[in-house]
């Protein structure tokens, strides 16, 4: 094999951000001790170039590199545009927290970039190999971003429990790939390899090896996208971590594990399609639920975060698990609102402090329509969006997965969803009426000197609230993603229900 045949250019975005990393990795090694400020601007330029270059770089229509273990396309280009701007915010608007806990060391946006480095690698994969590599990447550099504040203790379990949990994961993914390698007779772990072979099995549901792995499979990225009853890591690390490094866990992760979930059961496993759609049903069903119930009872605002990404990542698997290419576009939609609104939700946190100190508790939110009326009234928009009220952009994504469930014959499951979403709204509104209606005992929360969260909160608010207007330029982004991919598998005789 010579280079050429390697094709690098179509991961032209991916070489240029690696070799970016390491340069910055070496520099803060070297020079860059006290000086995690230039560290943070130069990965921030780092990663808006290489959205620039996903950008604007000619997409292909088959553009397989390194020997079929990497895919370009446009499914690609929209999961990278979500994961790189949504880590390019966070990493903006998180530089004043970090400062003012005395956590600007160069190590953190190295990491970060490594983690995004990771899930543009998962949402290009094409193969089980480059499928395990993209998605441990990420996942030591999220270990180590968990427990990036060291003098906390609890930042310090948080980290030890994401590690732990993360690789009992690893290993249930690992045995889950091996039973497919085994059982779908392919004798090769690349994806185009592994659909033929299944779909040739004639009844591959009657491989009862092949269903193991399937299970197995789902369970171990399950974890990674906290699905029910996989979640238990959420809350504690969520709590745990520093503010900024949650912002990160609840945003461009969630993105690169769907897409990945997307490209495996609509490629080698959708000859299981019958099996994986009852489960990924149920894991909805039950995040959905879970979700909405147990957050009822949190009082930390970091926890009722978790919860509530715990509910919304099982309205995203309704729309994977219909098999379609509607519910592939509402469920692509409902990933870029859902990005939109936890930027602007946690926006919102940095941008507030009570007593010197970031807010932690629902009740350190008591007399912010005093203190902060601009403040309170985008928390008012952030949780009706989040709670689907019509008007604001929750209500189209979920209307749009709800609609693709319902054409897709599984009526049950889309009026339970609806059930879900009705109970979540209680610890929504919960929210704005501590806002709006309850005393402070204490000094209430105040705006602090976080100019760049402040800035990204007004925009989600106005992404948000005029999701009706900018809704079909994101659902024709994802329709031509969707069609794509589907062109691409029948150009291999392979097609989707």
């Amino acid at each position: 094999m010579t280079l050429a045949d390697l094709n690098l250019g179509f991961a032209l975005p991916e070489l240029f951000l690696t070799a970016a990393l390491f340069g910055l990795l070496l520099f803060g090694v070297f020079r860059g001790q006290d000086r995690g400020e230039l560290v943070i601007g130069g990965t921030l330029i780092a990663l808006l170039a290489t959205l620039a270059l996903v950008v604007l770089l000619p997409v292909p229509s088959d553009g397989r590199a390194f020997a079929g273990l990497f895919l370009s396309d446009r499914l690609g280009v929209f999961a990278k545009g979500l994961i790189l701007g949504s880590a390019s915010l966070v990493l903006w608007m998180s530089s004043p927290r970090l400062a003012d806990q005395g956590l600007m060391k160069f190590e953190y946006p190295v990491l970060l970039g490594f983690a995004v480095l990771g899930m543009m690698l998962m949402v290009s994969a094409s193969d089980m190999i480059s499928l395990y590599l993209g998605l441990e990447l990420q996942s030591l550099a999220l270990y180590v971003l968990a427990a990036f504040n060291r003098n906390d203790t609890r930042a310090s379990e948080a980290g030890l429990k994401y590690f732990i949990l993360g690789a009992l994961s690893s290993g249930v993914l690992l045995y889950g790939i091996s039973l497919i390698y085994g059982f779908g007779g392919a004798g090769a772990t690349g994806f185009a390899e592994l659909r033929q072979t299944i779909q040739a099995l004639g009844a591959p549901t009657d491989n009862l090896g092949l269903v193991v792995g399937l299970v197995f499979v789902t369970a171990g990225l399950g974890f990674k996208i906290s699905a029910a009853p996989f979640h238990m890591w959420t809350p504690d690390v969520y709590q745990g971590a520093p503010l900024s490094v949650t912002a990160f866990f609840a945003s461009a992760p969630k993105v690169a594990a769907f897409v990945l979930l997307f490209r495996l059961f609509y490629d080698p496993l959708m000859g299981l399609v019958a099996q994986w759609q009852d489960l990924l049903i149920a894991l909805a069903l039950t995040s959905i639920f879970w979700g909405a119930i147990a957050g009822i009872a949190q009082r930390s605002l970091k926890r009722l975060i978790a919860y509530s990404s715990i509910g919304h990542m099982g309205y995203a698997l309704l729309g994977l698990a219909a098999a379609s290419s509607a519910g592939s576009i509402a469920m692509l939609n409902y990933l870029a609102a859902y990005v939109v609104m936890t930027l602007g939700v946690f926006a919102l946190l940095l941008s507030l402090e009570r007593e010197g100190k970031e807010v932690e508790l629902v009740s350190d939110l008591a007399g912010l329509g005093k203190s902060s009326p601009f403040k309170a009234f985008a928390l008012l928009v952030l949780m009706m969006s989040l709670a689907g009220i019509p008007v604001f952009a929750g209500f189209f994504v979920k209307l749009k997965v709800f609609y693709a469930v319902v054409a897709a014959g599984y009526t049950v499951p889309a009026v339970l969803g609806i059930l879900g979403s009705v109970i979540a709204c209680f610890y929504y509104i919960r929210l704005v009426k501590v806002a709006y209606f309850d005393e402070a005992e204490a000094p209430a929360a105040r705006n602090n000197t976080n100019n760049p969260a402040g800035l990204v909160l007004t925009a989600a608010l106005v992404v948000v609230s005029l999701w009706g207007v900018l809704d079909r330029s994101v659902n024709d982004a994802a329709s031509v993603s969707i069609h794509q991919h589907r062109e691409t598998l029948a150009a291999v005789g392979a097609g989707e229900t």
